[in-house]
């Protein structure tokens, strides 16, 4: 490990573990947290693409009320699913995306939600962002997780100079300690929510206030 990898690391683990004090105790809830089953989480995900959390969980929860089961799922008809979700961004696409990948999940992989990322993102919907928070929630593997947020303030915050999510991703990869990796995602996204924009010194001063 080079010398800036390790400044950069004693970088993010100061603002982290101050993020970390800030925002580690919430119990808001974000889009894939704390569904029963593991494929509701991978769809609640999906759905939560450029859709606020707010709007996800309820369409999601709608959506599980009618159909119970991954089987039920995948034999869904496209307007009853579009009815449901029809107030999260993308909604007609999406509804595509969900009786698909459900179909894929029952016909090829025994109805379990895959462990490999390789894998996860040949499903309809799924990009790296879905594949890794799977990965972190549902199969509890250390991923980095990198939606708009973690984004935003990994590159506000002067720990990465990126400019696209992969980029980001595999940046972090370097510098942040492997421990940390499935814990990033939850505060940055939380802080992020906090603190909109690309004022440095505002985020940094919420983490004090």
């Amino acid at each position: 490990m080079s010398k800036i990898t390790i400044s950069k690391t004693k970088y993010f683990l100061k603002i982290f573990k101050q993020a970390e004090k800030k925002y580690g105790s919430s119990v808001k809830r974000l889009a894939a947290d704390n569904w029963k089953e593991d494929w509701q989480t991978l769809v609640a995900t999906i759905m939560s693409a450029q859709t606020r959390d707010e709007t996800t969980i309820p369409a999601a929860e709608n959506l599980f009320a009618k159909y119970s089961t991954l089987e039920k799922l995948s034999k869904a008809k496209y307007d009853d699913v579009l009815n449901i979700i029809r107030k999260i961004n993308f909604s007609p696409r999406k509804a595509k995306y969900i009786i698909e990948t459900a179909k894929i999940l029952v016909r090829d992989n025994n109805s379990k939600v895959p462990e490999d990322i390789n894998i996860l993102v040949t499903l309809p919907g799924v990009g790296r962002k879905t594949a890794n928070l799977v990965l972190s929630e549902v199969h509890n593997k250390d991923s980095i997780t990198v939606d708009t947020h973690v984004n935003r303030l990994s590159n506000v915050l002067n720990i990465v100079h990126t400019k696209t999510p992969k980029q980001t991703e595999f940046e972090l990869m370097k510098i942040v300690p492997r421990e940390y990796w499935s814990r990033i995602n939850r505060i940055f996204v939380l802080w992020g929510k906090d603190v909109p924009g690309y004022d440095k010194e505002k985020l940094l001063e919420k983490l004090d206030s």
